[in-house]
């Protein structure tokens, strides 16, 4: 192809005698396709390249370095076989695989990767530099794909924070021997803050070391360092976050604090757990500068803010909020006492443990091992004038018969429950031996929420849904119009491919009514106080989520995910 290359070039006058005489030399020391050489040489651009190459295969180009490439079509391909034949894999649609390549003309690889995938190959034509770069970037061994990953941070600019004192990350280095690992760590820490994560997964498998990010609620996986990395990895996170690096048969948690510049401070909670082929460990990301305490932005529908905003205004009484780990429920405290916090205002917290600190507010961090547990730090408030009162999740009887009896002598209380729903909280508390005369004392509001992805931005498309499809999400037949638009996301550079950046959060507002607590006094079940509640305007979590579809915000499939069917 080469020959023919330079002669059809030369026709079309894209470049000179003398200047091809200068490639071929160069071709014959350096190596490499007559086309690199030329780009590299000067003597035509990449884009003419490919745009010529385009014209004599009536073969499209593709720009890799803006395209959007699945990590899984990648991996259909070893690098090996992408180096040997300048090509990468960039789309699959049905039974066809669209490849890139810088010589669309060689059957030879193109038969190979037929045999090799199973596939039909469709070309699309890229210059040989853009291929390498492409075949780096997505091939590039975990060392350097971490290395890539620092972009404006230098190793000089981060800092680990202990409580009492600033270490600087320099004098941490001695503590580690294997300045890659040091390195590979930071990159770990400072990548998850790039791409938005709430959490960080690090698992040893039996053959396998994987890193995953939890973004949006959803995990995917990020990297896998090699095997042998795995014990440093593990100890120098222990080393960071001030755990026993020689212990490795328990449990241990621990907090890493990184200043990162002058301006951005971010914390890590640490959890080591050990596991049959090592120590697992998940970091939560918890970032006070995207701490968002503006109750009228976290998804609250107008009824449901009202409701919530006078049950925590109230004197006295208890204020619940449910849901499973990660659904948002600190942030919806927190905005409830941001909200409560004024001078004229006694507010404590326990807190198990302490996500972020908030001026004002007298924050206790649980200490289990030395007897400081919720039930001992709600005495102790009782005895230190509070007015506002809230403890972290009401685990056992203890915890839940102080929390009463403060609600019933003139205090208000937030708290948290792991329960699926609202309704099913009331069963919760008298399971743990609560009394029902006292749960409809004592209870102002009981809360759910759960957090669903949103649509993103800068893909977001419209998209008719069925009647069918819509009567089966839980929507009212009478509410549903012939051809109802909702919006979805086609996926872009913004949202890695996914259609859905950020998360809003949905809501389960079930206030304690009359008729409610009447309910609860004569023990009706959780079924029945909840078609109670819907029926004096408590929208469930499904029709919250509802809302939110037809609004445009987020999508069918992705409340189906997060919210039961009422």
């Amino acid at each position: 192809m080469a020959d023919r290359i330079g002669e059809l070039l030369l026709r079309e006058r894209l470049i000179t005698a003398e200047q091809l005489k200068k490639a071929i030399d160069e071709q014959k020391q350096a190596g490499g396709r007559l086309g690199l050489n030329l780009t590299k040489l000067g003597f035509i651009t990449e884009k003419d390249l490919t745009a010529f190459l385009s014209r004599q295969y009536g073969i499209p180009t593709i720009d890799l370095a803006a395209a959007e490439v699945d990590p899984e079509i990648v991996r259909l391909i070893p690098e090996d076989v992408c180096q040997k034949y300048q090509v990468l894999p960039v789309n699959r649609t049905g039974s066809t695989l669209i490849m890139a390549m810088a010589d669309p003309s060689n059957i030879f690889a193109i038969d190979d990767i037929k045999f090799l995938t199973g596939y039909n190959v469709e070309p699309l034509i890229a210059s040989e530099a853009a291929i390498k770069t492409a075949i780096e970037k997505h091939y590039e061994s975990p060392e350097a794909n971490l290395e890539g990953m620092l972009g404006d941070f230098e190793e000089t600019d981060m800092e680990v924070v202990k409580d009492e004192e600033e270490v600087d990350v320099n004098d941490l280095k001695k503590l580690v021997e294997d300045a890659p690992v040091v390195k590979l760590v930071n990159m770990i820490l400072t990548d998850a803050i790039k791409k938005n994560a709430s959490d960080i997964h690090i698992e040893p498998y039996e053959k396998s070391f994987r890193v995953r990010y939890r973004v949006d609620g959803v995990l995917a996986e990020v990297m896998k360092p090699p095997m042998k990395l795995k014990n440093a990895i593990t100890s120098r996170i222990k080393i960071m976050s001030n755990m026993d690096i020689a212990e490795r048969r328990l449990p241990q948690d621990g907090r890493i604090k990184l200043k990162l510049g002058k301006n951005k401070e971010m914390d890590y909670r640490v959890s080591v757990l050990p596991t049959l082929f090592g120590e697992k460990t998940v970091l939560r990301l918890l970032d006070k500068g995207n701490l968002q305490l503006d109750m009228t932005k976290l998804g609250f529908e107008e009824k449901a803010l009202k409701d919530f905003m006078h049950a925590i205004h109230k004197p006295w009484g208890i204020c619940l909020v449910t849901g499973p780990t990660g659904s948002g429920k600190t942030t919806t405290l927190y905005s409830a006492l941001s909200d409560l916090n004024k001078v004229s205002e006694n507010i404590s917290t326990a807190e198990d443990p302490v996500e972020f600190n908030l001026a004002g507010i007298n924050q206790v961090q649980m200490h289990d091992d030395i007897g400081l547990n919720f039930a001992a730090a709600l005495r102790s408030f009782l005895r230190q004038d509070p007015d506002v009162i809230m403890v972290g999740e009401i685990r056992d009887y203890e915890t839940a018969e102080i929390a009463v009896k403060a609600a019933l002598t003139g205090h208000l209380v937030l708290s948290t429950l792991h329960t699926n729903d609202a309704p099913s909280t009331v069963n919760r508390l008298l399971n743990m031996g609560i009394e029902p005369f006292l749960v409809s004392s004592a209870c102002n509001l009981i809360l759910a929420q759960r957090l669903a992805r949103k649509v993103c931005k800068d893909c977001r498309t419209k998209t008719e849904v069925s009647g069918k499809v819509l009567v089966d999400f839980g929507v009212p037949a009478a509410d549903i119009k012939k051809g109802v638009e909702v919006c979805k996301g086609a996926g872009c550079a913004t949202c890695n491919g996914s259609g859905y950046k950020g998360r809003i959060a949905l809501y389960e507002v079930m206030p304690f009514t009359d008729t409610i607590k009447e309910m609860v006094l004569n023990g009706a079940s959780s079924s029945e106080l909840k078609k109670a509640a819907i029926k004096e305007g408590m929208k469930s979590l499904r029709m919250s989520g509802i809302t939110k579809v037809l609004e445009g915000v987020s999508t069918v499939e992705e409340i189906m995910r997060v919210t039961m069917a009422d």
